[in-house]
């Protein structure tokens, strides 16, 4: 009995250990993307990729048949979500690094876009996901789509200096 069980959590350590290996890379990437860090810098992207495997792992078990790559996108989502928009945790105070190329979106606006257009999640689950309307989704996901197309000029400086008159 023992032997099986041993050999039971050894072949589950193996099966997480590869998918981590695999997803990984991109879980942390999107992660970055959301919490608005730079690449090089991104400690509550990787608190979040951390949070997001140790709920995947603890659920290993249960997740025959289910993709378990979604499940770890589905609880980093939902955590980021819960912790900006309840203005609580690491998340929700902390400022956008002017490095990283969604720092001029809102958080809920980096979710949809991340969920969307990087991880490519159909437009019905992304509102499913995250409690919103599917019209509100789409909303969210044109108005950020067109702020990192068109950003916002930074206004002319004025010239400074004595005026001439007129002659």
């Amino acid at each position: 009995m023992r032997d099986r069980r041993a050999a039971r959590d050894a072949r589950r350590a193996r099966e997480f250990e590869a998918f981590v290996a695999g997803a990984a890379g991109r879980l942390l990437h999107a992660a970055t993307l959301l919490t608005a860090e730079a690449p090089d810098a991104n400690p509550r992207a990787r608190r979040l990729l951390t949070q997001a495997l140790a709920h995947t792992y603890a659920r290993w078990d249960r997740l025959r048949g289910e993709d378990p790559y979604d499940c770890a996108r589905q609880h980093l989502a939902g955590r980021f979500a819960r912790a900006t928009w309840h203005r609580y945790g690491a998340f929700g105070r902390a400022r956008p690094d002017p490095r990283s190329p969604l720092a001029a979106l809102a958080p809920q606006e980096r979710l949809v876009l991340v969920l969307r257009l990087y991880e490519g999640v159909a437009e019905q689950q992304t509102a499913a996901l995250l409690g919103l309307p599917a019209e509100r989704v789409h909303t969210i996901c044109d108005r950020a789509t067109a702020t990192l197309l068109h950003p916002a000029r930074p206004a002319a400086p004025r010239a400074v200096g004595p005026k001439v008159a007129p002659s």
